[in-house]
């Protein structure tokens, strides 16, 4: 079993196994996790080496270009599983899958490729759509052809509801979005919207069992401080005992998942077997982000003794906050019913969790 030293992680893995109730499914399989090096590739890779011989996992697969950053946390991972990990420097769009031993046979999948902050999917516009279009068009035609496949996770995005009509705020998987097909943001959006279109397509066509997730404005351990979305620029301006700044007049709403609880909602969906789509995230609260910038005030100041306080601010960016929603809340419903997904760390306690993970890390 891979030993996890952080306790903020090692707590959360296990309250993610303690709370599947599925383990069987994963039993003599090969997982095959695509942009493994991101913030969620972080607790999935983590999660199936900690209790891999309990889960019954033959092999974990991770892929990634490493175009934003080559975390020393993979290279610890693949040398303490003897073997059980492999990590491989690849280029979904253009590498060859069968190049790596048992990757096409892989019983798991789950398909990750793709730059998710604004700040660097903006920087690398074409990479991102090329990931979520091209390399998901490449797994696709690969896996419909087996026979043995069992689960295909694609993550889309609450992104594709685009900045929604306030009468569709909480927003269900129903709503059609609201969103620009040309603009700083579209390269994102749209990519996901097209990637779901092409899972329907071979789902109907293939009958694959593919689900797709789209996350809330998921946070916690695995994001980088230099992530560039608000939780990251929050704990990192308390790290450094900087004062938090808003890029905005603050009024904006956002829930936020605490990365525990919605990664155990997208392992539900991997083994879900049927083609669907569910919300993932906290529905409660919905909060301003002046409102949670002074949670952090709050939190650091029990966790680091910070004294910095909330400052407004303007970003050098002109197209910062061009098509950035005003609103973001799911409704859940359908996971509660269908995945029975019920998550349980409110978002105090998760930027708890996320400061004291890294006051662990600094030692």
């Amino acid at each position: 079993m891979y030993e996890e030293n952080n306790p903020i992680v090692c707590e959360d893995l296990d309250y993610m196994y303690e709370n599947i109730n599925f383990a069987e499914k994963f039993k003599d399989s090969t997982i095959l996790v695509t942009g493994c090096a991101g913030f969620l590739g972080y607790y999935f890779m983590k999660f199936f080496a900690r209790h891999a011989d309990k889960l019954g996992i033959k092999k974990i697969i991770g892929l990634d270009k490493f175009i934003v950053s080559s975390p020393d946390w993979l290279n610890d991972l693949q040398a303490k599983t003897d073997g059980l990990v492999e990590v491989h420097t690849f280029d979904i769009i253009s590498d060859d899958l069968s190049s790596i031993d048992g990757a096409c046979d892989a019983e798991f999948v789950l398909h990750m490729a793709s730059i998710a902050s604004p700040t660097f999917y903006r920087q690398y516009p074409i990479e991102t759509l090329d990931a979520n279009i091209w390399g998901l068009r490449k797994l696709l035609d690969i896996y419909c052809k087996k026979d043995n496949l069992r689960g295909f996770l694609m993550f889309s995005s609450s992104e594709i509801y685009g900045d929604p009509d306030p009468a569709f705020i909480p927003t269900a998987e129903s709503y059609r979005g609201n969103v620009a097909s040309i603009g700083p943001r579209a390269c994102y959006d749209e990519s996901k919207r097209f990637s779901e279109t092409m899972c329907y397509l071979f789902a109907e066509k293939y009958n694959m069992p593919i689900a797709m997730a789209r996350p809330f404005n998921n946070f916690g351990p695995g994001m980088s401080l230099n992530d560039k979305r608000v939780p990251a620029d929050f704990a990192k301006a308390v790290i450094e005992g900087q004062d938090i700044e808003i890029l905005s007049d603050g009024t904006p709403t956002r829930t936020f998942c605490y990365v525990a609880d919605a990664v155990l909602g997208y392992l539900k969906i991997l083994t879900h077997g049927t083609f669907d789509v569910f919300n993932i995230g906290n529905p409660n609260p919905e909060i301003s982000m002046r409102d949670f910038a002074k949670l952090n005030v709050e939190v650091g100041k029990e966790v680091f003794g910070y004294q910095g306080e909330v400052k407004f601010a303007k970003s050098e960016d002109a197209d910062y906050m061009t098509d950035n929603p005003n609103r973001r809340c799911p409704i859940i419903d359908k996971a509660r019913s269908e995945l029975n997904y019920h998550p349980t760390i409110g978002v105090r306690e998760g930027v708890e969790r996320f400061m004291k993970f890294f006051k662990y890390e600094q030692g």
